[in-house]
């Protein structure tokens, strides 16, 4: 009953990880990034404004230590309790140094703070799971140690979100912050393998089986490798004043080329896997689900290139290729061996 429930809370937690990472892409996809301009609370609060008034200085106005405001298009933190005066006074409030940016967007704020709580939700989980795993201590330490390492991983990548803020959308610390979301899942994933050890091994292989599964799983992390790489290009567009998303990907760099090539390969490894799959009747289903994804991936693809970023490619993008790696990931411990 004991292990049932840890099985159960450790599938929770998976979902929860995988929410905050449907809510990353749509920060991403809606350029919602810098919604919240400080970390962790936003803009000085828990549960951010709704209005740009409430940001701007007021006098006879009740301020607490921390409360953020933005004049003369700069923040300034509040560094103490005080009440203002009807004269702004610069004594009560220091200079936010993180960065420069001090845009308000109700829109975007809320898109961050909503993937903020989903993520505070998974760290809650993740925390609780770790107090659970303790019942296995006398019996299996490595599903204690590996709790640890799932609780680590995701306090980790709560650290890159702060990061990220601070270099104002760095690329490549997008680029980590995404990879140590997929780290976590596949951490989580691994957990859940070691509780049901006894009986996981539900589907047959055969070696060519398991080794292409082994290189599909591989190909799908270089991919998303090189999806971000171009995600960082278009970003470099945006950033360099183009906003016209027709224009985002007219004279792409070779990594663009990479990527769309590559995905020609994995469909056929993939295919392969599939095909293999139902000729030795093994059993494996979610080589099923990992190839509807994969063409579902494709066809997102394909819409964003010759369609223009419809709203909801990228972040569908990204989140099928979270999904698919999870699944493979999944396949490889879900094997016994099967001579044929």
């Amino acid at each position: 009953m004991e292990n049932k429930s840890f099985i159960r809370w450790a599938k929770i937690t998976l979902v929860l990880i995988y929410l905050v990472i449907i809510a990353g892409a749509t920060v991403r996809m809606t350029g919602s990034g810098m919604g919240c301009p400080d970390w962790p609370k936003c803009f000085g609060y828990y549960v951010p404004p709704t209005n740009v008034q409430e940001l701007l200085w007021e006098p006879n106005h009740a301020y607490e230590k921390g409360q953020v405001i933005i004049k003369d298009e700069k923040l300034w933190v509040a560094n103490k309790d005080f009440t203002s005066k009807d004269v702004y006074q610069n004594t009560n409030w220091d200079a936010y140094t993180k960065h420069d940016y001090a845009v308000f967007n109700v829109y975007h704020t809320w898109v961050e703070y909503i993937n903020r709580l989903c993520g505070a939700l998974a760290g809650l989980a993740c925390l609780v799971l770790f107090f659970k795993s303790f019942s296995y201590w006398k019996t299996k330490k490595s599903i204690v140690l590996w709790s640890g390492i799932v609780l680590f991983l995701l306090m980790f990548n709560a650290w890159l979100g702060a990061t990220v803020v601070y270099s104002v959308l760095n690329p490549i610390k997008i680029t980590t912050h995404m990879i140590a979301a997929l780290l976590n899942v596949a951490a989580l994933l691994y957990l859940i393998h070691l509780v049901k050890t006894k009986d996981v091994y539900t589907t047959n292989y055969d070696t060519p089986f398991k080794v292409f599964s082994w290189v599909a799983m591989i190909f799908t992390l270089i991919q998303i490798g090189l999806g971000t790489q171009v995600r960082q290009f278009i970003d470099e567009q945006t950033q360099s004043g183009i906003t016209d998303v027709s224009l985002w990907l007219q004279n792409p760099d070779v990594t663009f080329y990479i990527h769309r090539t590559f995905s020609f390969v994995i469909f056929f490894v993939n295919l392969y896997l599939f095909l293999r799959n139902k000729r030795l009747n093994l059993g494996n289903k979610k080589i099923n689900w990992v190839l509807l994804l994969l063409i579902v991936e494709v066809v997102t693809g394909i819409l964003m290139y010759y369609i223009h970023f419809p709203f909801g490619t990228q972040a569908a993008h990204l989140i099928l290729a979270a999904t698919m790696f999870g699944l493979q990931f999944s396949i490889l411990f879900e094997m016994k061996k099967n001579d044929r």
